[in-house]
């Protein structure tokens, strides 16, 4: 009876060290494609793979995004143990560029109503803009709309897709409605909402990409969400560019406060706590460092325009190129992960207004006479106290000073300080 139960216990032990299942992991991809949204994905499929999950549904919504960030996250998909499910949700969602290769390479595509997918026609930027760029540009163009065509059809064919369809949302930059999907055979459900993607699950037989068959099961399955950790929240925040860039504006303007007034203490602390915020933002994303030169650039002008006094041309000349370094400061010709024109204009003219008065109100407090210590004494008016010669005695702004002089002044007359040494005012008397 003792091994009996000794048995019994090291079974109980031995399935309570098991990972808990999760039958469905639920995660929401509603955004831009980034590396911080491709190390989410990656690490939730990796948990969905320990806690032995019936399937992973993505809903996503999605622009589109950095290609690299879609590969990784395509490349785990593929590899993954656990059926990948893909639910462009809801109605008047869209999974476009980045998004359309994410739907494509899941084991089961799905939309819902008023949806639409493709348009993944992949761009060449110069500067983070897309640009045609000649004959060579071309050339240089077709190359990558080639291999990503063939990245797509490898793809496509392996989960028995129409590859020609797919093609024509690279090569066309086509775009497919729900319906349009499902009858080119690029999607496999149109399902109005969440139920009733389940209940169409239910008992459906899917083929992986590893070859291996495998039949759905959804009745009586519970559903956990995965969610981003407060880091991947945190940096999922600073890595959107706009918000990056809001970061480092009012970060410069803040420290640049706290030098121009020292004292103030709290500007310094938030404004270097935002710059670094920035970069750590930044630190993810593909940087054009002619962009960043460009910022450094306009900055020197602006200083320019009020040490030289350049007319306004120089200032208009620091304008414009601040907003033509911040437009291209992130190297993606995708709109969705670039810059905005209207938020680094919006973005620029109060920086570059601050920036100027600041300047200003520090180059005239260079130039203000001293009001305190020795050189503030210099120049100022008072009355003879009593006799002065070799020695004698001041009064000013209500105090009482040794002073002397290199001519006798009578007590009761006017003089004015001409220098100081060691503590003694050296006055002549003032002419009425």
């Amino acid at each position: 009876m003792i091994k009996i139960g000794c048995f019994a216990l090291a079974i109980l032990i031995l399935f309570s060290a098991l990972p808990a299942r999760a039958d469905i992991a639920r995660i929401d991809l509603n955004g831009a494609i980034d590396p911080v949204t491709s190390e989410f994905i990656v690490r939730c499929i990796t948990r969905a793979e320990n806690e032995r999950a019936e399937f992973v549904l993505i809903r996503l919504q999605t622009p589109g995004g950095f290609s690299t960030s879609m590969e990784d996250i395509i490349t785990r998909m593929l590899s993954s143990r656990v059926p990948v499910v893909v639910y462009v949700a809801p109605s008047g969602a869209k999974a476009a560029s980045a998004g359309f290769f994410i739907l494509l390479a899941s084991d089961i595509a799905a939309m819902a109503p008023g949806t639409n997918t493709g348009a993944a026609h992949p761009l060449m930027a110069i500067g983070g803009f897309p640009v045609d760029g000649g004959q060579a540009g071309k050339t240089l163009t077709e190359k990558i709309t080639s291999n990503a065509t063939a990245f797509l059809r490898s793809i496509a064919s392996k989960r028995n897709r129409n590859v020609e369809e797919a093609e024509k949302g690279v090569v066309e930059s086509k775009s497919f409605t729900d319906t349009e999907a499902l009858n080119a055979h690029l999607i496999d459900f149109i399902a109005k909402d969440e139920a009733e993607l389940l209940a169409k699950l239910h008992g459906y037989k899917m083929r992986s990409f590893s070859g291996e068959e495998r039949t759905l099961r959804t009745e009586g399955q519970s559903i956990v969400d995965y969610e981003m950790t407060s880091r991947e929240k945190m940096l999922a925040a600073i890595t959107q560019p706009n918000l990056a860039l809001l970061l480092g504006v009012v970060g410069l303007i803040l420290l640049y406060f706290e030098f121009t007034h020292p004292g103030f203490i709290a500007p310094g602390v938030i404004g270097g706590i935002c710059l670094l915020l920035s970069i750590l933002g930044f630190s993810f994303l593909p940087i054009n460092y002619v962009g960043v030169l460009l910022i450094v650039l306009a900055i020197g002008l602006l200083i320019a325009e009020v040490k030289v006094g350049g007319f306004g041309v120089l200032g208009i000349g620091g304008l414009v190129a601040m907003v033509i370094g911040m437009l291209i400061l992130v190297d993606s010709p995708d709109p969705a992960v670039r810059i905005g024109l209207w938020t680094a204009i919006g973005l620029a003219l109060p920086f570059a207004a601050i920036f100027l008065i600041l300047m200003i109100a520090l180059l005239r407090s260079f130039r203000q006479k001293v009001a305190t210590g020795d050189e503030g004494m210099i120049g100022l008016a008072g009355v003879a106290d009593s006799e002065i010669n070799e020695s004698g005695r001041v009064k000013i702004r209500g105090e009482y000073w040794a002073a002397r002089s290199s001519s006798n002044i009578q007590a009761g007359k006017p003089v004015k300080v001409v220098s100081i040494e060691n503590l003694t005012l050296i006055v002549e008397e003032m002419s009425k």
